[in-house]
């Protein structure tokens, strides 16, 4: 069988495993669902200061809620891993003819599609709220874009240290110490007028905060598409770093079995 067919009946398996476990999606999303509506109504009034444009705080923060949600969901995909270490589903993938660039493109492509699926959810209740979206389909579809190369990421990042690591205990430590700090040392919540200089200038080498500006931006009436395909390449670069540690891991991974 080819590289593409093997990518395509694993993103199958993973894809009928999420459908026997539907509440997975709705977990994910329960504490991004949270900030939106939570602090969508007790930080409305912050968008009356310079640096939030003329729109209200949902229209700000919801592109950013979108984001966070990918991080947080991706941030866990290793955890399918380990889940296979410990039923040993991964020796036996190990020693098939499946080509490890295939392994990491096959739960890149589930974690794709569970973040549109999730981006969607958040981008409804976001309108809902009374969120507007200015920047109308292509806005829209720029935004899903951001999330799934975020996504990508942390995914494969996770991947990486869900394969050195091989515990469930360790690989949410981890993803926990970054999600929060990460969050918050970004425009996610918070106009970058308005940020400390120094949380400002470290946000300009923070992932989320490229993913961040990139889909507010996409969202205004008249975007700026030079920052937009600045930060979409600094994500897609970065995506295919990880993506070829993800790789390497598992290489890593086989070699000490």
């Amino acid at each position: 069988m080819t590289a593409l067919t093997h990518a395509r009946l694993l993103s199958g398996r993973s894809l009928r495993t999420l459908s026997r476990q539907p509440a997975y999606l709705l977990f994910t999303l329960v504490q991004p669902m949270l900030w939106l509506l939570l602090f969508g109504q007790l930080f409305r009034r912050v968008a009356e200061l310079p640096g939030f444009g003329t729109g209200g705080y949902l229209d700000y923060l919801t592109p950013g809620v979108v984001v966070m949600t990918a991080m947080m969901s991706a941030g866990w995909a290793g955890t399918t891993i380990v889940d296979d270490m410990e039923r040993g589903v991964m020796d036996r993938t190990l020693i098939s003819p499946i080509r490890r660039p295939t392994l990491v493109a096959a739960g890149l492509t589930h974690q794709a599609l569970v973040t549109v699926v999730q981006s969607l959810i958040v981008f409804g209740t976001g309108l809902l709220a009374g969120a507007r979206y200015h920047g109308g389909p292509l806005g829209l579809l720029t935004v899903l874009g951001c999330a799934v190369l975020l996504a990508l990421v942390f995914a494969s990042f996770s991947y990486a240290v869900a394969l050195l690591v091989r515990q469930h205990e360790a690989l949410i430590a981890i993803s926990q110490f970054l999600v929060l700090p990460l969050a918050f040392l970004s425009s996610v919540m918070m106009a970058p007028a308005l940020m400390p200089g120094w949380v400002s200038r470290v946000a300009r080498f923070n992932p989320v905060d490229w993913a961040a500006v990139a889909s507010r931006e996409a969202l205004q009436v008249d975007p700026n598409w030079t920052v937009v395909l600045q930060r979409t390449g600094l994500l897609a670069a970065l995506a295919i770093v990880t993506a070829w540690l993800a790789v390497s891991s598992y290489r890593v991974h086989q070699r000490s079995l």
